[in-house]
């Protein structure tokens, strides 16, 4: 059934829009050839939806507390304000200023219960936004985001009068696939290449979770990177990759991506655009009322920021050389470093007595892939082993750790599910070997270890095990609701034979703030009657969310 085109649908875009852009992130890199071959297109478009989603989820938090609902104002305003502060790249700065012009409509026109009156917005919407994107660009090129963003208005604009809302989202997704298909034929350097814009990839990705969103259908199609077929193998990627960096990219270009906000006047704007079309290309300022995003391409970094400082005040200052990313300079790095994200204060702690920099999370508040990047700078070594801990992670992990690539950190992303893995991995951890050769250890080390966590259920609802009742506690094996009981003590012993009934030499129990003071001792006692030569470690972790994590080694 469509669902209303409302401060929900925008919040389930958002949420839809992060998962698609995970999914083709990889893909969207490794096609990235205009307007610099360098690779991080898709990772920017993830971290620009990532900033978008964490402003609409903030603004549901703040009207909840405020004993209030958003309205579709409030959410579709979030999400442009998110997405402007958290442009990233060519791309990203446009799909900001795309979402800023579909919110310069339906803001002013946020009652959308009539479906008709839905439909028509979201087209004017979708009119405005591409309009918005030309705007945005010193000087437009076709072949490109611009040109999908186009052809989504087109086709939705086709669409209106045949359908609700969500009828006028899925022609605007299959126009932009279209649009996507032709532009090797449009751009003779994606047609040298044999892909597509990579920024319209991920135009066709956003406007997906949105035709998702409205029609209560999700669909998981990978966007063609190429003109005449889809190219899913990692082979193909690198194939388009080599074929960028061969023969597209231009080494007499400019030097430096430099991007900032500014808070600054119109007029001020205005001056700015012209003096920074005279400094270099790619020139992109996107934003209104007193804030701007502002991306270019220069040789003379300084030169770009300056002329900022004189339009008003820049911040967030990001130079990147094309070549790897500037900084300021620092003391000496250290060699190697472990970033893990951990679920309590405990097991911080273990992290910092063993030498690794912790990401310590609350349940239900996952780190952003800006704090990932953030604690691999603080950890401040040239090579970096990242940790998630979590495989609801594993796409903010890859777009920190590639992001973290940029600024020349050498970054392993150890593909730890649980943070007993992570425990894993940390006691094989040896500085003094290979980087790669450490990362082989800590991998295997973490994949040799089956992972169990107790948890108590919220509501009825069914489970791999069978119906469970609210109260109920819930032994989930990999990730699978394995044992449904009634007594913490009891499940956990039950998971523990279930997991040892395959074997196991060790033992790793982390309590978690709400385990009873007797469960670790009735634990050891179990497993030392039950399983002879299985050695037991606990930990007291802290975390709040369950009250015991098992791992078997």
């Amino acid at each position: 059934m469509p669902n209303p085109l409302d401060a929900a649908a925008v919040r389930a875009w958002c949420g839809l829009a992060l998962e698609a852009l995970g999914r083709e992130r990889e893909r969207i890199d490794a096609i990235n050839v205009y307007p610099v071959a360098d690779g991080d297109t898709g990772t920017n478009l993830y971290l620009t939806l990532e900033s978008a989603a964490r402003a609409v989820e903030a603004a549901f938090d703040g009207h909840a507390s405020a004993g209030t609902a958003p309205g579709l104002a409030d959410a579709i305003g979030a999400m442009a304000h998110g997405a402007l502060i958290g442009a990233r790249g060519n791309s990203g700065t446009i799909v900001a200023q795309l979402l800023r012009g579909m919110t310069e409509v339906l803001a002013a026109d946020a009652a959308t219960a009539d479906a008709g009156r839905a439909a028509e917005a979201l087209r004017r919407a979708l009119r405005r936004a591409a309009a918005s994107t030309y705007e945005a660009v010193a000087h437009p090129v076709e072949g490109t985001v611009l040109t999908v963003a186009t052809a989504a208005a087109d086709a939705a604009e086709r669409a209106a009068g045949t359908g609700g809302a969500a009828e006028v989202a899925r022609a605007a997704h299959e126009g932009a696939r279209s649009a996507l298909r032709a532009t090797p034929g449009q751009l003779a350097v994606l047609g040298r290449a044999g892909v597509v814009d990579a920024g319209g990839c991920g135009l066709v990705a956003l406007l997906g979770a949105l035709a998702d969103a409205l029609s209560g259908e999700t669909s998981v199609t990978p966007v063609a990177v190429r003109a005449d077929a889809p190219l899913p193998e990692a082979a193909g990627c690198e194939a388009a990759t080599r074929a960028a960096a061969d023969g597209c990219h231009n080494p007499d270009g400019p030097a430096f991506e430099v991007i900032y906000l500014l808070e600054a006047g119109d007029d001020a704007v205005a001056r700015l655009r012209t003096r920074l079309d005279g400094l270099g290309d790619s020139l992109v300022v996107v934003g209104g009322d007193g804030l701007w995003n502002v991306h270019v391409h220069v040789d003379d970094a300084g030169a770009a920021v300056e002329a900022g400082i004189e339009a008003g005040r820049p911040y967030r200052i990001r130079i990147t050389h094309f070549g790897g990313a500037t900084r300021v300079k620092e003391p000496a790095m250290a060699a190697r470093a472990v970033v893990a994200v951990v679920p309590g204060a405990g097991l911080a702690g273990l992290c910092s007595e063993v030498g690794a920099t912790p990401v310590a999370v609350r349940p239900g508040e996952p780190p952003a892939s800006g704090e990932l990047v953030q604690a691999i700078r603080q950890a401040h070594a040239r090579e970096v082993m990242l940790l998630p801990n979590d495989p609801e992670l594993r796409h903010t992990a890859a777009a920190a750790a590639e992001q973290a690539r940029t600024e020349g950190v050498r970054v392993a992303l150890i593909p730890t599910r649980s943070a007993v893995q992570g425990i894993a991995a940390l006691a094989v951890h040896e500085p003094g070997r290979s980087f790669d050769e450490d990362v082989v250890a800590m991998t295997s080390a973490a994949g040799a270890t089956r992972y169990a966590e107790l948890a108590v259920a919220e509501r009825q609802s069914w489970t791999m095990a069978g119906v469970c009742q609210a109260g109920d506690v819930l032994g989930l094996i990999d990730g699978d609701v394995a044992v449904i009981g009634s007594d913490l003590t009891v499940t956990a012993t039950t998971v523990l034979d279930r997991m040892l009934s395959a074997g196991g030499e060790m033992v790793t129990l982390v309590l978690g703030a709400q385990a009873p003071p007797s469960l670790a001792e009735r634990l050891e006692r179990h497993v030392h009657e039950r399983h002879l030569a299985v050695d037991t470690v606990v930990y007291d972790g802290g975390q709040h969310g369950a009250p015991l994590l098992i791992g078997v080694e």
